[in-house]
């Protein structure tokens, strides 16, 4: 008796279809219901206002098409982009925004890489901080300014927490405010692994490559190409501290070579102290740009403004 559902197909064919279906919800679409499913990083907070609209931007202009926003865990990949995603960091996100194609660079670690005055200059004028790049100039934004109660609408559609004091402070900010705004809150919920630490290796070492003619052109190159949109095309400063004055990390007097080396290899983290000197964020590191002679250089060519 057992076997006569063989001889009946399209019986037997609706009860093979309930038995799957019912072990699909049992094994996907129930899970897919638990908190376990939906981890958010303890440090992860919801989008602001400001910042959801800068999202909207971020979509609209189809920033998506040529940026990535995941960090894969391959060695190249996190050494040249930062720690690796994680699955907690996108809870407020819908879409995701993790994308497939990089034109440009990966965002998912820009949060606080760069000051606000960075990303409003490199908005902007792309070509001005990358010569090569092909990123259009979006600078035409600041010209629309946020509408309250459409972000107001956006945040209670996507069910985020806001307060009115929220709202009130998207009058006079425009749409370039909100998309540094986004810009400025990617990947920070993970905190960043601290660069393998120089300053003890250079200490108060003098650059192998002090006065070498060749290694300040060397140098000026790499600096035309990475700093002078920061730092002035004559190190005189701008976005960046003047690097031709006698104040380094906001305290007056001479720094050694290995100083400068520091700065440029690991960055100028929040907190981070060099020499006695106590930086506030600001600047990238560069150690996964450039090898040692190419910093040398760099610290080279920085001397010989310092000359001038």
């Amino acid at each position: 008796m057992s076997g006569d559902i063989y001889k009946k197909p399209i019986l037997f064919a609706v009860v093979s279809a309930v038995v799957i279906l019912i072990g699909t919800i049992a094994t996907m679409f129930i899970p897919m219901l638990t908190p376990q499913m939906h981890p958010k990083l303890e440090n992860l907070k919801p989008y602001t206002p400001l910042q959801l609209v800068g999202r909207d931007v971020y979509m609209s202009e189809g920033c998506h098409y040529c940026h990535t926003q995941t960090v894969r865990p391959l060695k190249t990949e996190v050494m040249r982009y930062g720690e690796y995603s994680k699955a907690g960091e996108f809870a407020y996100d819908h879409p995701f925004l993790w994308g497939s194609k990089r034109t440009g660079p990966d965002l998912a670690r820009i949060g606080g890489k760069y000051p606000d005055a960075w990303h409003y200059g490199h908005f902007e004028d792309p070509q001005r901080f990358f010569a090569e790049s092909n990123m259009p100039k979006y600078g035409w934004l600041k010209g629309y300014p946020v509408d309250p109660v459409e972000a107001e609408a956006s945040v209670k559609a996507l069910g985020l927490p806001y307060t009115k004091a929220d709202i009130d402070a998207l009058k006079g900010k425009n749409k370039l405010d909100a998309i540094v705004a986004y810009m400025q809150v990617l990947g920070i919920a993970v905190a960043k692994k601290p660069a393998a630490s120089s300053a003890q290796i250079m200490g108060d070492k003098k650059n192998p490559l002090s006065g070498n003619a060749s290694a300040i052109a060397a140098g000026k190159k790499l600096y035309d190409a990475n700093c002078a949109a920061c730092h002035g095309a004559e190190g005189k400063g701008g976005i960046g501290p003047s690097l031709v004055d006698n104040v380094w990390l906001y305290k007056e007097g001479d720094v050694s070579d290995g100083f400068i080396y520091t700065v440029i290899a690991e960055g100028t983290t929040a907190g981070k102290e060099i020499e006695g000197r106590t930086a506030k964020g600001g600047m990238p590191p560069y150690s996964s740009m450039f090898d040692q002679d190419k910093i040398w250089s760099m610290t080279a060519y920085i001397r010989s403004l310092q000359n001038k």
